[in-house]
């Protein structure tokens, strides 16, 4: 396996304000933020939480069922419950 060396005193050798240039004169750099005061990573508390955490143990081959259909499992669970909510009240 061959092993490649880097010479990083090109890199050492930059200031700030050439590395700014460089990223500034490159049509593919995305803009950098000025401040991350106030940024957060995720998705924050809901305005109306619309449903409850819960912990629900269930059989193997159902959960098996549900992710085989992909993303959205948990929420298929959901609208099959609440189906099966609306077959009782008939």
């Amino acid at each position: 396996m061959k092993k490649y060396k880097t010479d990083f005193t090109v890199f050492d050798a930059l200031t700030d304000e050439d590395i700014a240039a460089q990223v500034a004169a490159d049509p593919d750099a995305a803009p950098l933020l000025e401040s991350l005061e106030g940024f957060r990573r995720g998705r924050g508390p809901q305005k109306q939480p619309t449903k409850e955490q819960i912990t629900l143990r269930l059989s193997p081959d159902v959960v098996q069922h549900f992710k085989s259909g992909g993303r959205g499992w948990q929420t298929r669970i959901d609208e099959t419950l609440k189906q099966a909510i609306e077959r009782e009240k008939i």
